[in-house]
């Protein structure tokens, strides 16, 4: 997945332009330090269902579940973290997964378990 060019606009180019199988691992966050020494990993994709730690922005300090994670635009839905439309409704706010840190994950998918267990 390493790109050559050190060019802002072909690494802009190529986070647009990328395939979902790609996609899916630029969407990973930094695990706690618990989960870091417990799998000797540091970074993970993210899934539905992991929980996770907000670090950054208006919604700092806040730990909710992700209920969606958005490949086509790099964001997740973080329980919790939400708006209020001006005709009441709540939508979830999109959060960047550079800026969270994933605290418990969700391990109830197999093959997710043999990746965790093969890396570490």
């Amino acid at each position: 997945m390493r790109l050559k060019s050190k060019q802002p606009r072909k690494q802009r180019k190529f986070l647009y332009n990328a395939p979902l199988h790609l996609r899916h691992k630029i969407v990973s966050a930094t695990l706690s330090k618990e989960l870091r020494q417990k799998y000797g990993i540091r970074a993970l994709p993210i899934r539905t269902g992991d929980k996770v730690k907000i670090m950054r922005g208006d919604f700092k300090g806040h730990e909710g579940k992700v209920v969606e994670v958005d490949l086509k635009r790099y964001r997740i839905h973080v329980e919790g973290a939400t708006l209020k439309k001006v005709n009441g409704t709540e939508v979830f706010y999109p959060i960047h997964p550079s800026n969270v840190m994933i605290v418990e994950l969700n391990l109830e998918d197999e093959r997710r378990k043999k990746i965790i267990e093969r890396r570490a």
